[in-house]
């Protein structure tokens, strides 16, 4: 699909998966088309609130600043992610988002969360684009 291969899941708070999304931002031509964000809409409009309380939220890729804006309003509990993004995260890295005073609900972060293989699978998706 030529999507850079990002994908998450939210999990609901008894444990079962409420949305599964990956980039469609190429696809829908809509550069808000994040996994993060389109897996969040998703698990909102399935439990009817715009607050996901006490939902985890798993991504192959450290979340960009957008994102990571998108994951506070909507109050998730915690995120996990595989690879960090040195250049376009905005958790660890880049805007830390999640540190600004301005932000209002600070999700728990865990990354590194199958690092290696979430890293390879971007790696080897960008040197065959090149």
């Amino acid at each position: 699909m030529g999507e850079v291969p990002v994908g998450a899941v939210v999990i609901g708070p008894d444990g079962t998966v409420i949305a599964v999304a990956h980039n469609r931002v190429i696809t829908d031509k809509d550069p808000t088309a994040h996994a993060e964000i389109l897996a969040l809409r998703a698990a909102a409009e399935k439990i009817g609130s715009e607050r996901l309380l006490n939902c985890d939220l798993y991504v192959t890729l450290e979340p960009c600043a957008m994102c990571a804006g998108a994951i506070s309003l909507a109050r998730v509990r915690r995120v996990y992610y595989g690879a960090d993004d040195a250049k376009g995260g905005g958790t660890v890295n880049g805007a830390r988002v999640f540190e600004q005073a301005t932000c209002h609900h600070r999700p728990e972060v865990y990354g590194g969360i199958s690092e290696e293989s979430s890293a390879k699978i971007l790696r080897d998706f960008f040197e065959k684009r090149r």
